[in-house]
């Protein structure tokens, strides 16, 4: 396992104004090309970093769909990270796994009346297919064994944990709920219900206002 740094300022998030170094890794399980963004040198300064695992969502992280929070996340784990540092795992798993095309498909299905997760079983895929081992190499690949996890999926807390990654606090994004539009709520709402996510609906941060 070895990691590439290019030590050149990207700028980052909503504003695109926030500085963060790139880390690509060599020798992981999957084949896909994994990314690390580091703020602030924290995988070399903190002992316990603020880590997340990000999975890529074209849709949201880049054309700001509206049938997810994913690039609200995304720019509140950026933001986060930029005042306190952190080491951002952005790892290439489309639509929880199943891939890009095969989301769009989904997204067919859910404006029928499914949910993200019965769109994903119709198209006879499980839940979710994502494997977060890659995710555990790359922190092992930058000497971080012991993190904050900021998250609110318990499968990414148990991924790691049951690899030997002391995560000794888990940071909880915010329900980001965007006003006016529809179904984006109850995408909310249903990774509570079903996910089991550790998301407070009830405090939510509105966006779109």
């Amino acid at each position: 396992m070895a990691e590439v740094r290019a030590r050149v300022q990207l700028n980052v998030g909503q504003n695109s104004d926030i500085p963060a170094e790139i880390i690509s890794f060599q020798g992981l399980n999957d084949g896909h090309e994994h990314v690390a963004l580091v703020f602030n040198e924290a995988d070399e300064k903190q002992q316990t970093p603020l880590i997340r695992m990000h999975s890529e969502c074209l849709t949201g992280d880049v054309f700001h769909s509206s049938r997810c929070d994913c690039g609200e996340q995304l720019n509140e784990c950026i933001e986060t990270m930029h005042k306190q540092g952190g080491v951002l795992l952005y790892l290439r798993q489309e639509g929880r796994g199943i891939g890009l095309y095969n989301k769009i498909d989904a997204y067919v299905l859910q404006s029928q009346g499914m949910n993200t997760y019965e769109a994903n079983n119709h198209l006879g895929f499980e839940d979710d297919l994502r494997d977060f081992s890659d995710a555990v190499l790359m922190l092992q690949a930058l000497g971080l064994n012991h993190v904050k996890l900021m998250t609110n999926n318990p499968r990414k807390l148990k991924a790691l944990r049951d690899a030997g990654i002391t995560v000794e606090e888990v940071v909880g994004t915010q329900a980001h709920v965007k006003v006016g539009i529809t179904g984006n709520k109850g995408y909310l709402e249903t990774k509570v219900t079903h996910g089991e996510h550790m998301l407070d609906i009830k405090k939510i941060t509105k966006t779109g206002e």
